[in-house]
């Protein structure tokens, strides 16, 4: 079996003074230039989506903006990671954040949304919605109104032998409560995750 390695890679700054700066993450030495391209250009244009969002139509002034990133699963040709953005407008009550996440398939060179972590055709809607279910009442995480079911894009990453699904602030909770995150083991979805893909190799022993 070849060796595969994490891929490398590099921060890059978007600078607007000493209180707006956004840290994002470039990678770095593929061989297949072309696709270490589309990664660089969607890791970017999410960035610049962040800022455009935090910016919005609001006509207060932007007094402070701190960008950052975490690597969240960088092993077995599967590149996870979550991108950030702090933004804090003049005389707001409090600062706003925003997480994005992106996956990367870097075997098959795919971009991955959640579906297509899944076998064609299985709900998997309804699967992480119950496994959410069960962590709300576990956990007793106080909510904004009754949860049904998650979004089919909704946000997730994976990390390790987890895929994690969150929200938004205020998506389901209270500011106060911070992003719900929902940690599920791979091996609670072996039935009906696609084996090929990102999360089939993550659940390998090996």
């Amino acid at each position: 079996m070849a060796q595969v390695f994490p891929v490398c890679i590099n921060t890059f700054q978007i600078s607007g003074g000493a209180d707006k700066n956004v840290f994002y993450p470039q990678v770095m030495g593929l061989v297949n230039f072309p696709w270490q391209h589309t990664i660089n250009s969607a890791i970017a244009m999410e960035t610049k989506k962040l800022m455009l969002m935090q910016m919005g139509n609001l006509p207060t002034t932007v007094d402070e903006m701190i960008g950052s990133y975490e690597i969240k699963n960088n092993q077995r040709e599967v590149l996870s990671l979550s991108l950030s953005n702090y933004t804090y407008h003049y005389h707001a009550a409090h600062g706003m954040t925003y997480i994005k996440s992106l996956t990367f398939d870097m075997e098959k060179q795919k971009i991955c949304e959640l579906k297509d972590l899944f076998k064609p055709g299985s709900d998997y809607v309804k699967r992480l919605s119950e496994l959410i279910h069960i962590q709300i009442k576990e956990r007793d995480i106080q909510l904004l109104g009754e949860f049904t079911v998650i979004r089919p894009d909704q946000d997730y990453y994976i990390a390790d032998k987890a895929l994690v699904i969150y929200f938004q602030l205020y998506e389901i909770t209270p500011y106060s409560s911070g992003f719900p995150m929902f940690p599920i083991s791979v091996y609670d979805l072996m039935d009906i995750i696609n084996e090929d893909g990102p999360l089939g190799r993550m659940a390998v022993n090996r």
